[in-house]
């Protein structure tokens, strides 16, 4: 369908340590539960209030699932940005149809990047991200350069 679009982008807090497991090819995926607050104040108490929503976070991307394994650890600040996805599969127990939504990263549209500081966690501000096959020369280009050419 053209003129659509499907890009999920969340900075949230892992809820718990990754969960790695390797699928029936052979290949490895990890799976993160995300959670993402807002707060704000009733207007009718005045008393702070805060949402918690949680994610479901789902990594085919191999180079990805490495990052994860080593650096990513239950409190972990992180950005991700992939697409929604929606599967079904059957309980055993009742034989009713089951449903999930998650943000499926996988492709070139999907990143992950750990926003905790060095001393925080041991993290590191690691960015890793899937942009298939394509030249890297200008992924990593000073902003700055950027600034220089705008023509208004």
């Amino acid at each position: 369908m053209a003129g659509s679009l499907n890009k999920v982008q969340l900075i949230g807090r892992l809820g718990a340590d990754p969960e790695i497991k390797q699928m029936v090819n052979g290949k490895s995926v990890a799976r993160l539960s995300l959670a993402t607050s807002q707060t704000w104040k009733d207007k009718s108490s005045g008393e702070r209030k805060e949402k918690t929503e949680w994610h479901r976070i789902v990594i085919f991307n191999e180079g990805l699932v490495n990052v994860v394994q080593q650096y990513v650890k239950k409190g972990a600040n992180v950005y991700v940005e992939g697409q929604l996805s929606t599967r079904k599969w059957k309980d055993e127990s009742t034989g009713q149809d089951k449903y999930s939504t998650e943000v499926v990263l996988q492709g070139y549209n999907s990143s992950l990047t750990m926003l905790d500081s060095r001393g925080n966690n041991n993290n590191s501000n690691l960015v890793s991200e899937n942009k298939s096959s394509l030249p890297n020369d200008n992924l990593n280009q000073d902003s700055s350069d950027l600034d220089d050419e705008i023509p208004f």
